[in-house]
């Protein structure tokens, strides 16, 4: 199963369906029957004519100008990273990345040299997909899954340990899979046999998968539940590795003088 052939319509229809008509400045004396902004309704709010938003999302104009996008994404309330993913799916790459030239699970040695100087951190290298290629001996003892031979994403939604260690799991499978299409804007064919097997083997994958959500989440925090220590709460930052690879580095680390910092001390 391929990724959805036509994936700009697919998103507009996802992100128009989310539109309260009302606070959008709809009036509608009608009963309504449809979730949302009609698709003549957003037409009329990013000041284009109705056939033309019609064929944009049916897949039969797949790239409409700057000025459209931007009309439909003022309309819309789309946020910085919703934006980002509509540019990408109507602006694809002028040239495909030869995939031939990409060492996929290939880490530099420098930056393996750095992690295994972090004894103090947990810190690790994703590929596009998700999988974790290398990282420090704190991070696979935090987590199982930051560990080489994981993919996140396959243990969040297939490993039973997952809501275990994840005291938040709702929220952090739906931030991984909206991460997840964000970056499948810019590698689809890259992405797409991982994507569809996930949509076979994940009924959760793939409803949300389907919702169209993007998220690019660079920072943040995350609670952990962590053997012999109870519940850990660490923030991270995030570092694309420059290269045509994909990498991406994620660093994990309490905030100073807390109970999570004096945990993570005994961990080390």
């Amino acid at each position: 199963m391929a990724l959805d052939d036509n994936q700009l319509g697919s998103f507009l229809r996802t992100r128009r369906e989310k539109v309260d008509a009302a606070s959008a400045g709809v009036v509608d004396t009608t009963r309504r029957r449809v979730t949302g902004l009609r698709r003549e309704e957003l037409a009329l709010l990013a000041g284009v004519s109705p056939s033309y938003y019609i064929r944009i999302e049916q897949g039969r104009d797949r790239n409409p100008s700057r000025e459209i996008l931007e009309a439909l994404a003022r309309a819309l309330r789309l946020d910085d990273a919703e934006r980002a993913y509509l540019w990408s799916l109507a602006t694809p790459p002028l040239a495909p990345v030869d995939s031939r030239a990409v060492p996929a699970h290939t880490v530099r040695p420098g930056v393996l040299h750095l992690l295994e100087r972090w004894v103090d951190l947990p810190a690790f290298v994703v590929g596009p997909n998700r999988d974790v290629l290398a990282g420090t001996a704190l991070a696979a003892r935090v987590n199982p899954a930051w560990s080489p031979g994981h993919n996140l994403i396959e243990f969040t939604f297939l490993d039973p340990r997952a809501p275990q260690v994840y005291p938040d799991w709702d929220d952090i499978s739906r931030q991984a899979v909206a991460g997840l299409r964000a970056t499948a804007a810019a590698r689809t064919a890259e992405l797409a046999p991982f994507v569809a097997s996930m949509r076979e083997r994940s009924e959760t994958f793939r409803a949300l998968w389907d919702s169209h959500d993007v998220y690019a989440r660079v920072m943040g925090d995350k609670r952990l539940r962590v053997d012999g220590i109870g519940i850990l709460t660490l923030s991270f930052e995030t570092f694309a590795l420059a290269g045509h690879e994909g990498h991406v580095l994620y660093v994990y680390f309490p905030q100073p003088g807390s109970d999570d910092d004096e945990a993570l001390r005994t961990l080390v």
